[in-house]
């Protein structure tokens, strides 16, 4: 069950990547760490349909969480880009070659490996106010930095910082969850006396800002490549240090959990810059736009530009 719902908000937020990416990729660019590139986001009614998914996929995630752990949930979170290169086959019609299968490869054997030889299981540990202040101080620290770096740069630089920061907010933003999601299944109400809550709602909400301004930084591949892999990677460690969890790794385990997780890193890097998903709105100008799909698949070459309908021209 775990599982289940953990691929069901990879899926969700695969479609969230797809649909808000249409919704400010054509904002203006000196809209970037402003409020008017949410403005010009609520207006499309595509960027909204995402927002939807997003709420569906808190949802998944926080009952993933809830039966599960952060080591074992968030790990599984990055099957979102398996399925966002199906989406951008199937739907936009860009074709899956070596690349995407080596990449699918790779990340689905890493992820296997490593819940495998790992075999995470939660920990007994209670987080406490100490523990709270550290990794959240922590988490912000990481955003902060991660954020003055995505200001300068080239476009690809610019939106993985931008990712990255924003997966350092997930990250801690799946812990809040973890912990608000055993407060709803004892009492909803009590949810609006604790801390966490409003924490959960700061640091969510900051988030996904941080992502709106990673898809309009630059490159998809570049932005999901760093909200994707840094994700995980971060609430391993919150979860070992906050909440205990365990992670086997006595005898010949630990060294496989490490190549597991290279495997997935390095398969996540490959789907995330295919000519799929890196085409989308690149550094090459406007011709991969997600708000033109399956243009490239119907140009047709033609002597006579006036017989050739708009928005196909070569």
């Amino acid at each position: 069950m775990v599982y289940l719902f953990a691929l069901a908000g990879a899926l969700s937020n695969a479609l969230v990547s797809v649909l808000q990416r249409m919704g400010v990729e054509d904002a203006k660019e000196d809209d970037t760490l402003r409020l008017s590139l949410l403005a010009h986001a609520v207006r499309r009614g595509v960027w909204l349909a995402g927002f939807a998914f997003m709420i569906a996929a808190f949802l998944f995630q926080a009952l993933a969480l809830h039966f599960g752990d952060l080591t074992e949930v968030q790990p599984i979170m990055v099957t979102e880009l398996l399925f966002l290169v199906f989406i951008l086959s199937t739907w936009f019609g860009y074709r899956s070659g070596p690349r995407e299968w080596l990449g699918v490869l790779l990340a689905s054997a890493g992820l296997s490996g490593f819940l495998a030889f790992s075999a995470p299981t939660g920990g007994d540990g209670v987080p406490g106010t100490v523990g709270w202040v550290i990794v959240g101080a922590s988490c912000t620290a990481g955003m902060a930095v991660t954020v003055m770096l995505a200001l300068r740069g080239p476009r690809w630089w610019r939106a993985a910082m931008f990712g990255a920061a924003s997966a350092i907010g997930y990250a801690f933003t799946a812990s809040l969850t973890k912990v608000v999601s055993h407060f709803v299944a004892m009492d909803w109400t009590s949810i609006f006396s604790h801390w966490e809550t409003y924490a959960l709602c700061v640091f969510g909400a900051v988030s996904v800002f941080l992502t709106q301004n990673a898809f309009h930084a630059g490159p998809i591949g570049a932005s999901q490549a760093a909200l994707v892999l840094v994700d995980p990677l971060v609430s391993i460690v919150i979860g070992i240090t906050l909440f205990g969890d365990n992670l086997q790794t006595n005898g010949a385990r630990g060294p496989l959990e490490a190549v597991s997780l290279l495997f997935l890193i390095v398969g996540g890097f490959v789907l995330s810059n295919s000519a799929a998903v890196s085409m989308l709105k690149g550094d090459e100008g406007p011709a991969g736009d997600l708000l033109t799909p399956r243009l490239h698949a119907h140009r047709v070459p033609t002597a006579h530009p006036e017989a050739v309908p708009p928005g196909l021209t070569p």
